[in-house]
């Protein structure tokens, strides 16, 4: 029978680090479960615009960007979901409000704000797009500003609470450890994202396979027959139905040739 797996990218396909780190285990399984016939997406938070050659070099069939908001398959866009500029600019207005740090994500742009707080979390990611030669100079003040999704850095300072109050209505907050948050609009998720690519091959919950290594991962969990966590995802483990060995030790490769994604479809 045909399946499906879809992948988490740092901390699962690559390690979290300037070297972007991939097993060669990892390329030999992704190789070997395409030849078998079987599909395999990116399942990220990342925009589009951040899946960059590194990524796709690896070879997959899709990509699920930004907690859903976008999807592409065979190189082809399914599906893109952005916001309107009027709450853009609401939301930008209460992260300056709440003394928060952000970074504005859209599908083409990155967009920071010079007139909040410098926080390490946001300096280290536009130091790390700088590196990479990106485009961190846009900002939300630009008269084209506007985001599909975005993250916050927050501390001691910060007001939280009118933070998570003001974002209810529109956006869900996911807590990514560390001072760290992710907003996605309400009602779009890496799980509705893998409902969406599901349908479009005509293919059920059953065939789906879930990998990752950190708690944004739990949505794939739930829209996924089986849900694999990486040995070095400590907080994903207690929900994982099957724990893999950790990204340094073959553990893409030891779960896909458990579940049986090297034999033909």
């Amino acid at each position: 029978m045909r399946k499906i797996m879809f992948f988490d990218i740092d901390g699962t396909l690559m390690e979290d680090s300037a070297s972007h780190f991939v097993p060669k285990s990892t390329f030999k399984a992704l190789r070997k479960a395409r030849k078998a016939g079987h599909l395999l997406y990116v399942n990220t938070g990342r925009p589009v615009v951040n899946v960059d050659a590194d990524v796709r070099h690896l070879g997959f069939d899709g990509y699920i960007c930004g907690c859903g908001t976008y999807i592409e398959s065979n190189g082809r866009e399914l599906f893109y979901h952005t916001n309107s500029i009027d709450l853009c600019r609401r939301m930008a207005e209460l992260v300056r409000e709440t003394d928060c740090a952000p970074l504005y994500e859209r599908r083409d742009a990155f967009f920071f704000d010079p007139t909040t707080r410098e926080l390490p979390f946001i300096k280290q990611i536009r130091d790390t797009f700088r590196m990479q030669e990106k485009n961190v100079w846009r900002s939300a003040d630009d008269p084209d500003f506007s985001f599909d999704k975005f993250v916050i850095a927050y501390d001691e300072r910060s007001d939280l609470a009118a933070f998570k109050a003001g974002i209810a209505p529109y956006f869900q907050f996911i807590d990514r450890g560390r001072g760290f948050g992710e907003m996605a609009p309400k009602g779009f998720s890496k799980r509705t994202g893998m409902e969406f690519i599901l349908q479009h091959h005509g293919m059920e919950q059953t065939q789906a396979y879930a990998i990752g290594d950190s708690l944004n991962d739990l949505p794939m969990f739930e829209g996924a027959g089986i849900g694999i966590a990486m040995g070095n995802g400590d907080k994903l483990i207690p929900y994982a139905d099957y724990v893999t060995a950790d990204l340094w030790h073959n553990g893409v490769y030891q779960a896909m040739r458990h579940f049986g994604f090297f034999v033909k479809a």
